[in-house]
């Protein structure tokens, strides 16, 4: 090993020790390893099966839930359990990583879009797996066009590695790739092809620059699509899920490839999650009961559907981030069998992109259907999202403007409804996580 390396891997696990300490997570040891050996990571990955999951939506559940998976079958599994998802924080996991007592060591890690790249200059991944690409965070990424490039910048590097993708996404489907390819969709009801709505990006024919029509149409640009100047269709799924059973505001039932499973999660955006986790896990080859049994024990994850008790009061926290996902999770508390107040918390710092225009994209007009007494908005830019809120039609005088987030801890606690949802971009999920952890409501995570 060389002294670079070994140097910055006792710098590296002290800072670890003494964080653990502290009761803290960071991911500080893996930028301390880089700054003694940029190329520190290309050893700790070594002699790992790794699966990557990357994509704008749904990498951290499908992590989480492929995780609780691969634990079940194989015992522990290396993760990024809370999104630290940048080449500091998988240096991170490996530094903390131990090694499996039945002897197969697999890491699954969601990764960064833009960060991918890099990445794969010192890990091989032998699976690679796509969820979705919608618009997110424009001023870093670009238009999805160019997301892709980058993920497939990556897959580049390591052609010998399959793409597992969400066959439901014409974009995954627009480019002849080196790698061997599978795919998973919704093979439900069918109708005549029709056009999306029109506010639905990525529906533009590749061959012929048509647009495209939808035999069945999920949500957003997924689902059967097609188009009529030309040959361009969905692909043959390999994994396909058949029967939408049950679909509620906290939990799903569903029929994948004639067997039925639940997660324990709401929203018809997380059932993708789930049907990639069943892919992934089929493609190695690992039986139905296994799934199930990993799948009983899954749970929202950091901010993804996390519940928690503020005085008496019953609250759910939502990761808003883009347009598309901002609208699944409106759908999603649609669906809740009671009223409930509402924040909504909005950011702009890097990690949420400066950009908060997407706002206006986002279905929030959906709001004015639902029981909700009052809203509160908070975050750096509520006077924003409080304009946008107006904009829907709900009543001005039952919004609230709060930016100090523990007055809306404040305000809940005084709430007479019995429930809340905080919807928050992700600067604000995480501030708000560690206020809720200052007040002893939740455990701190460690990032």
């Amino acid at each position: 090993m060389k002294l670079n390396t070994y140097t910055g891997l006792v710098a590296a696990k002290s800072a670890n020790y003494f964080l653990k300490k502290l009761g803290r997570g960071s991911t500080l040891p893996g930028k301390i390893a880089l700054q003694f050996d940029k190329d520190i990571l290309q050893t700790l990955a070594k002699n790992y099966e790794i699966i990557v999951i990357t994509g704008t939506n749904g990498k951290t559940l499908t992590t989480s839930l492929t995780v609780g998976i691969l634990n079940q079958a194989y015992g522990p599994v290396v993760t990024n359990t809370s999104g630290a998802n940048m080449i500091t924080g998988i240096t991170t996991t490996f530094l903390n990583a131990k090694r499996n007592p039945s002897g197969k060591n697999i890491a699954v890690l969601e990764i960064d879009e833009a960060s991918l790249s890099r990445i794969c200059d010192y890990i091989q991944p032998s699976l690679f797996v796509f969820t979705n690409i919608f618009r997110d965070q424009m001023d870093r990424y670009g238009e999805i066009y160019t997301t892709y490039q980058m993920i497939l910048d990556a897959a580049n590097k390591v052609p010998e590695a399959t793409i597992l993708m969400n066959g439901d996404s014409p974009l995954f489907n627009s480019v002849v790739l080196k790698n061997p390819v599978q795919y998973y969709g919704f093979d439900i009801e069918e109708h005549l092809p029709t056009l999306a709505h029109y506010n639905t990006e990525g529906i533009l024919c590749p061959n012929c620059h048509h647009i495209l029509k939808y035999r069945s149409n999920t949500y957003a640009n997924l689902g059967n699509y097609l188009c009529e100047n030309c040959s361009f269709q969905r692909p043959k799924l390999d994994y396909s899920l058949s029967e939408l059973v049950e679909l509620t505001h906290n939990h799903s039932k569903f029929v994948i490839d004639g067997n039925e499973y639940a997660i324990n999660v709401g929203g018809l955006y997380n059932i993708y999650n789930a049907l990639a986790a069943v892919s992934i896990a089929r493609f190695l080859g690992i039986d139905a009961k296994t799934i199930k049994q990993g799948f009983d024990k899954s749970k929202a994850v950091f901010g993804r559907q996390e519940t928690f008790q503020i005085g008496d009061k019953e609250c759910t926290l939502v990761l808003i981030k883009n347009p598309v996902g901002a609208t699944q999770a409106i759908e999603m508390i649609k669906r809740a069998p009671f009223p409930f107040t509402l924040s909504v918390l909005l950011n702009a710092n890097y990690a949420d992109g400066i950009d908060t225009s997407w706002i206006w994209d986002a279905d929030f007009e959906q709001i004015t259907n639902m029981d909700i007494p009052h809203i509160t908005a908070g975050g750096v830019r509520h006077s924003e999202i409080a304009r946008r809120l107006r904009v829907t039609g709900y009543p001005s005088e039952q919004i609230f403007e709060l930016e100090n987030l523990s007055e809306i801890i404040e305000k809940i606690k005084q709430q007479d409804c019995q429930h809340t949802y905080i919807l928050a971009t992700y600067t604000a999920m995480l501030e708000f996580r560690e206020l809720l952890t200052s007040h002893h409501i939740i455990e701190k995570e460690m990032k």
